[in-house]
């Protein structure tokens, strides 16, 4: 493989091709904002010219953010959906042409387990996931005519450091990041040799099975006790709530 890591955070990318290399792989970093589809298109489009292929489109970059929705602002919306969903867009549009043409090559975009089931207080977040796994569903089928696959990663608890860069407004990431401490994380490596297994496999949808048959025996089975535990999830982050002029503002504008 011959990979290119493209992302906005240059430390961390040139980083991560660092250890590619140094693990015996082959790989450069390129500096792009995913919001701007003119990047995302050009580097694209210069890795399919370059090697004559593109055998796999990774749209993988994403932020989270930590809010109740009446504290939230229109800057917050634009800003979450610009990375996680237009991202995601920007990447299947430069990418999935070329592989059409080519008649071959894999999508691979990460949604979430968020994507899955409700996510409160972390409603923008599960927005943008679901939208993604929608995407990446619909055209799982409309691609495969044209020999392209197409599958949503699904992560949960994985130990990558989107936990720790969250935003949160009106609440104390520390204790929601202490909250995350006590889940059982899945390191990145794991998560990525269960991903590869599954694209292998052409899943539509790449998530770890026992929480994915948890998420769908409490959809369909037991829905008392999954609103019940969504309730536990509105109460403990509350309680990580830091007051501000935010929800006033937010009420006068309702007003």
């Amino acid at each position: 493989m011959d990979v290119i890591i493209a992302d906005i955070d240059e430390k961390g990318g040139r980083q991560a091709a660092e250890e590619i290399a140094a693990a015996g792989g082959t790989a450069r970093f390129l500096k792009l904002d995913v919001t701007d589809y003119a990047e995302v298109e050009a580097a694209v489009y210069g890795a399919y010219h370059e090697y004559g292929r593109l055998d796999y489109m990774f749209n993988n970059a994403g932020i989270s953010l930590y809010a109740e929705l009446y504290d939230m602002t229109e800057a917050h919306w634009r800003r979450i959906v610009d990375v996680n969903l237009w991202g995601v867009i920007n990447g299947v549009q430069a990418a999935y042409p070329l592989m059409k043409k080519q008649g071959f090559g894999h999508i691979a975009n990460t949604s979430s387990a968020t994507a899955l089931g409700p996510a409160p207080t972390a409603a923008a977040y599960a927005t943008t996931k679901h939208a993604v796994l929608g995407l990446t569903t619909s055209l799982h089928y409309e691609a495969e005519a044209f020999g392209v696959k197409v599958s949503a990663l699904c992560p949960s608890f994985v130990d990558t450091p989107i936990f720790a860069a969250a935003q949160g407004i009106n609440m104390d990431t520390s204790k929601v990041q202490a909250q995350m401490a006590k889940q059982k994380m899945m390191s990145p490596e794991q998560f990525a040799a269960l991903a590869l297994r599954d694209l292998e496999r052409n899943r539509p949808i790449i998530c770890p099975m026992p929480l994915r048959r948890t998420m769908d025996v409490f959809f369909a089975i037991f829905p008392t006790a999954h609103r019940s535990l969504m309730r536990l999830v509105c109460r403990v982050s509350r309680e990580t709530r830091v007051e501000s002029g935010t929800a006033g503002k937010s009420a006068e504008r309702a007003v």
